[in-house]
């Protein structure tokens, strides 16, 4: 079944000393792309949430934001400052300054605004609660592919409709296809009936006869049919049975595309042309669709 690559969700978690927002976003992408946000205490936590986050999923960009809040019956800790912090802190202001050719001098307010520089102990998370964390983050990325998940089911709904109609498409193309050669070399047989007299055409019916041959060769699109007709089978197959179809189906875009372009540049007929303008349609449809699935 198909699952789409956009998705949210969202929980808050209340520990001891501080309560955490977790969001988490998908958006469709080409690879999985993990992009993190944290507060101040989870920062060393990076490694190991990415880690957990890649095992959740598997394509799409996904956004995880963890923002801490105090808790209100909490008291108010002491805080230390980082000097180490402190130091890069003042030296990236000055070549800010540098670069911007600005004379400004260095204020408390320029400082204060980078508040990584102030710690405290009581920030520190425990093991305790960073599982807590992590249950959440787990929990909301539940959320989120149930979303998925259900975007999905619609996606297959709305594409299965489009490969049908294209099948449509395909059956009335090969019933005009054989009237439509005939009727075009009719036409051919009697503008030279025109030019010549009946004498004349009876020492040309072989010689008609031929290019009839030659042109029902170079006209004829059965093949071109049968593997389009082949191609729409395995989407479906894709669609239904495979966990991560979204590249193959991509590629199965292209070769309907491509089928259909070849149909259109060998036919005679201006009707076959219009429905092959129709699937083409429906092909770049399905293509937008399918962008958005694993």
């Amino acid at each position: 079944m198909l699952v789409s690559m956009t998705g949210f969700g969202r929980s808050v978690i209340d520990c001891q000393k501080f309560s955490y927002e977790i969001e988490i976003k998908s958006v469709n992408s080409r690879y999985l792309d993990i992009s993190v946000k944290l507060c101040q205490n989870l920062i060393i936590k990076e490694y190991e949430l990415r880690e957990f986050i890649k095992s959740k999923f598997n394509r799409g960009k996904i956004s995880l934001i963890i923002s801490q809040k105090k808790n209100i019956n909490e008291k108010n800790e002491n805080y230390y400052i980082d000097y180490d912090k402190l130091r890069n802190t003042l030296s990236l202001i000055k070549e800010i300054k540098k670069a911007a050719k600005l004379r400004d001098k260095i204020k408390i307010d320029h400082i204060l605004s980078y508040k990584e520089i102030f710690y405290s102990p009581a920030d520190e998370i425990s093991e305790e609660e960073f599982e807590k964390i992590k249950e959440g983050i787990s929990k909301v990325a539940d959320e989120l592919i149930a979303m998925k998940r259900k975007e999905g089911a619609e996606l297959e709904k709305d594409i299965t409709s489009r490969i049908k109609n294209i099948e449509l498409k395909v059956n009335e193309i090969e019933k005009l296809s054989s009237d439509s050669l005939n009727e075009y070399f009719n036409n051919y047989k009697l503008r030279v009936k025109q030019l010549l007299d009946e004498r004349s055409s009876e020492f040309y019916d072989d010689r008609l006869r031929l290019e009839l041959a030659l042109l029902t060769e170079k006209s004829d699109i059965s093949e071109e049919c049968v593997r389009l007709k082949s191609h729409l089978k395995f989407f479906l197959d894709a669609m239904k049975n495979e966990n991560q179809p979204g590249r193959k189906l991509n590629f199965l875009c292209q070769e309907i595309h491509r089928e259909a372009n070849t149909i259109s540049s060998k036919t005679l007929s201006k009707d076959i042309t219009y429905k092959v303008i129709e699937i083409k349609e429906e092909v770049e449809r399905i293509r937008e669709q399918i962008q958005n699935v694993e």
